[in-house]
């Protein structure tokens, strides 16, 4: 005879499974209940976590595509959103802070009557399974990236090794290694080494 304790692990596992059975873990992966999977086109090889890293925030990939592949002892801070329509690659011990945002795409149509019209569907029917005018490029990460909280990475943005994201930045261009940015657009304030 199941004890309620038994009833309410199995509960929990049944919850966890449902919510996160749509990633690849490698690893012990720590999530938390700010976490928030979104994998709209249900394969696990488009969202892929390293060993030891800890999630509390947003990951998305859109139905007509994209792939998120985050490395080993990485942390995504509450708040976060790391969503992609090509692809987002994070090195291995890359902090990513509260509130920063790294989006590979603009997400909707740059002409106003696509833009509205892309819109309404998504609101009434979902999230389109193609994505005609909608401008996406990859971004990459290196190892031992960190990005302070209420920053925004950009499409298309390649942030070298060791780099150093300010709070608040608006990062458009290729950050060099072991450098530290701020500002919007963000510049480079320092060498590193």
């Amino acid at each position: 005879m199941y004890t309620l304790k038994k009833i309410k692990n199995y509960i929990r596992k049944l919850i966890f499974y449902n919510k996160y059975n749509k990633v690849k873990t490698n690893g012990e992966v720590v999530f938390y209940n700010s976490t928030q999977i979104k994998n709209f086109q249900l394969s696990k090889v488009k969202i892929s976590i390293g060993n030891k890293t800890h999630i509390r925030g947003e990951l998305q990939v859109f139905r007509f595509g994209g792939i998120i592949k985050i490395g080993e002892r990485c942390f995504v801070g509450e708040n976060s959103r790391i969503w992609s329509s090509s692809s987002v690659s994070i090195g291995n011990d890359v902090l990513i802070s509260h509130n920063v945002h790294i989006v590979d795409t603009n997400a909707h149509e740059l002409n106003h009557l696509e833009r509205a019209d892309g819109f309404f569907k998504i609101i009434t029917v979902g999230h389109p399974i193609d994505k005609p005018n909608i401008n996406d490029a990859p971004i990459i990460l290196g190892d031992f990236v960190w990005i302070n909280f209420n920053s925004i990475i950009l499409k298309g943005v390649t942030v070298g090794e060791g780099a150093i994201i300010a709070a608040g930045s608006v990062v458009t261009r290729d950050v060099p290694p072991f450098t530290l940015v701020g500002g919007n657009p963000a510049k480079i304030i320092k060498y590193l080494k």
